[in-house]
């Protein structure tokens, strides 16, 4: 054999040595590691659109995919996961996605309806004899569906979990201590301790953790293999963003705390190629795979899932978007004549949104590291007008017009604030009396203490300010969060004080935190 051909042969030997290493390196990377179709001409120009509103909104990190035709087509990071650092958002960067965790929940459900495990019309009870809630009527007839829905009744409650060391089964043994407005069924109002409830349900249906069943049966299978449940786990990615906040207008790190018990209705973190396989399986009617020959959830289920239960009653405000309801564990409205199914999340400095418009084949997945979902809106809209090939939509020029009408009225509303104290009045008592542990049995507890002359309090590893305001009346605040309550101190027939009562659910009765018996005041 000549010395020419020995070499060609040789070549040829490492040429197909190289193609099958490559060829396994390939099998054994993720699928969602590539954009699987070019990057659509319509969205030249994207990247600027988004860059520049982020600057505008103060936005320090942010990733965006885009699901088309089947496939996904674009999937780009901007800005930074770690402002101080200078760590780049990637697509495999680990965000929040707060609420978007509800639609996994629905899903987990009608697996198991799927199954003929659950029906979403029996009562709760059938499957969770303890459910107890404070309303008696509820806690007979409230079924699956309406928990997922937000028709139970219930209003928000939202600071009995936040930043709470309460775990799931305690904030589900905890609903009968909480007041209901509404009857079953009759108006929608969001509720996160619901479909904490509904996770709860599939967990003690399926014999685990809701955790380990969406896992088990929607990660696992649909390859989210860097997606988690919890911060902590986040944490130890190496990928994971940080997350900010917009305290007077300035940017300050966002602090993690564990909302693990939340789970079901906010947990899950997650990035936009995990996050696009999440968005075609439900443009795909609940199949996935190379050709489509799997399913994780039944398309009649799933087409439950997507549709109609709960008319939310806002009034469109711009002419592009139709009236919305809630499906269970998504939104459903139009844009612009197009059929939207998606849903926005917001949990500890994160937030999220996932836009599906099903007939048209495109999903739109946008993860940021700001506690403000300005930014969501306009840049999924945004997207949409270019791959419909509709006359783009000035979205950010309505965002400033927005924010430049909501800080009028905050202007308005400090003006107002207080317009009915009673100047010159004093406290019943000196302040050190009103220092002490109050108590609520789904609450918690609101420590007030004493020192240097002044009180605060202390809930949930957030500390509050208290300014006497007239009488037994005191305001309570917080800058950092933004929050300002007038919340009163009550006394018993013998005069002392008995109790703290504080409006964290507007819609309801002022919540009453009773006092402890304590051996002596809490003076610091």
């Amino acid at each position: 054999m000549k010395r020419s051909e020995r070499l060609s042969r040789k070549a040829e030997a490492a040429r197909s040595t190289l193609f099958l290493v490559l060829a396994l390196v390939l099998a054994f990377l993720p699928v969602h590691a590539q954009v699987t179709a070019p990057v659509p001409k319509s969205l030249q120009g994207f990247d600027k659109f988004a860059a520049a509103s982020m600057a505008e909104l103060k936005v320090p990190g942010l990733a965006v995919a885009v699901v088309q035709g089947g496939r996904l087509v674009y999937a780009q990071g901007f800005g930074f996961r770690d402002r101080e650092n200078k760590l780049p958002v990637t697509p495999h960067t680990l965000f929040g996605i707060g609420s978007c965790s509800k639609a996994f929940t629905a899903a987990t459900m009608g697996i198991l309806v799927d199954e003929g495990k659950l029906d979403w019309d029996k009562p709760i009870r059938t499957y969770l004899p303890d459910f107890v809630v404070s309303d008696p009527v509820a806690s007979e007839r409230l079924t699956p569906r309406d928990l997922i829905s937000h028709r139970t009744g219930l209003p928000r409650h939202d600071h009995v979990w936040i930043r709470s060391p309460f775990t799931r089964q305690k904030m589900y043994e905890n609903l009968r201590f909480l007041d209901f407005n509404r009857d079953i069924r009759q108006v929608y109002q969001y509720n996160n301790l619901m479909v904490m409830t509904a996770g709860y349900l599939v967990g003690a249906v399926a014999g685990t953790s809701w955790e380990e069943f969406a896992k088990a049966r929607i990660l696992d299978p649909l390859g989210m293999s860097e997606t988690d449940f919890s911060t902590d786990d986040s944490q130890k990615a190496p990928d994971f963003s940080k997350s900010y906040t917009l305290v007077k207008d300035q940017l300050e790190e966002f602090p993690f705390y564990n909302a693990d018990a939340l789970g079901p209705a906010g947990s899950i973190n997650s990035n936009v190629l995990d996050m696009s396989r999440w968005a075609l399986v439900n443009l795909n009617k609940g199949r996935y795979g190379e050709a489509l020959d799997k399913a994780f959830i039944s398309e009649s289920t799933l087409t439950q899932i997507h549709s109609p239960q709960t008319v939310v009653p806002d009034i469109p405000r711009y002419a592009e978007l139709f009236y919305a309801s809630y499906g269970m564990g998504w939104r459903i409205t139009s844009y612009r004549g197009h059929p939207l199914v998606s849903h926005g999340g917001a949990i500890m400095g994160y937030s999220a949104q996932v836009s599906l418009l099903p007939r048209d084949g495109i999903g739109v997945i946008l993860l940021n590291n700001l506690e403000d979902t300005s930014l969501n809106g306009p840049l999924a809209y945004n997207i949409f007008d270019r791959l419909l090939g509709l006359e783009p939509v000035d979205w950010m020029r309505r965002i400033r017009d927005d924010a430049a009408k909501a800080a009028a009225e905050s202007v308005r509303t400090a003006k107002d604030r207080d317009k009915d104290r009673k100047p010159g009045t004093l406290p019943s008592h000196p302040l050190e009396a009103y220092a002490g542990d109050y108590e609520h049995p789904a609450y918690g507890t609101v420590s007030v203490t004493y020192a240097g002359g002044a009180l605060k309090a202390d809930f949930h590893q957030r500390t509050f300010v208290m300014e006497h305001y007239h009488y037994d009346v005191f305001r309570m605040s917080n800058d950092w969060m933004g929050a300002d309550y007038k919340v009163v101190f009550s006394l018993d027939s013998k005069g002392d004080v008995a109790a703290l009562e504080i409006p964290f659910e507007p819609s309801v009765k002022d919540i009453v935190f009773v006092r402890k018996a304590a051996a002596g005041p809490a003076i610091r």
